[in-house]
């Protein structure tokens, strides 16, 4: 498999993840953070901008997945590099959004 393949599926699994919550916030008419917040990535958009943004991830995912090479689901290669891609989204979001949000919560005991 061509790299440059593995690279478009890592960064469109990426995308893709990265959609989703902007999806379900947005179609819950709750605000949620987004490049367009002031400051960007940390204060609120609206509803209407998240569903906007996840819909420009979704559709960049699918340019990236599905029209570069040929991806295939039952080709490990290729999960491994979109699965890889949103999985290390998924940690660096949780962890940045954790701490604006409240989510980072610290082992009992330590200060």
């Amino acid at each position: 498999m061509n790299w440059l393949h593995d690279l478009s599926y890592f960064f469109g699994g990426a995308f893709l993840a990265n959609a989703i919550p902007h999806f379900v916030s947005g179609t819950m008419g709750r605000p949620f953070q987004s490049p367009f917040a002031h400051p960007p990535g940390q204060g609120l958009s609206s509803s209407t901008v998240n569903v906007i943004w996840s819909f420009v991830n979704f559709v960049v995912a699918y340019l990236l997945i599905l029209r570069v090479g040929q991806f295939d689901m039952r080709d490990v290669e290729s999960i491994a590099a979109s699965g890889l891609g949103a999985l290390l989204i998924s940690l660096f979001l949780a962890r940045h959004f954790g701490r604006i949000n409240g989510g980072n919560l610290q082992a009992a005991g330590r200060s």
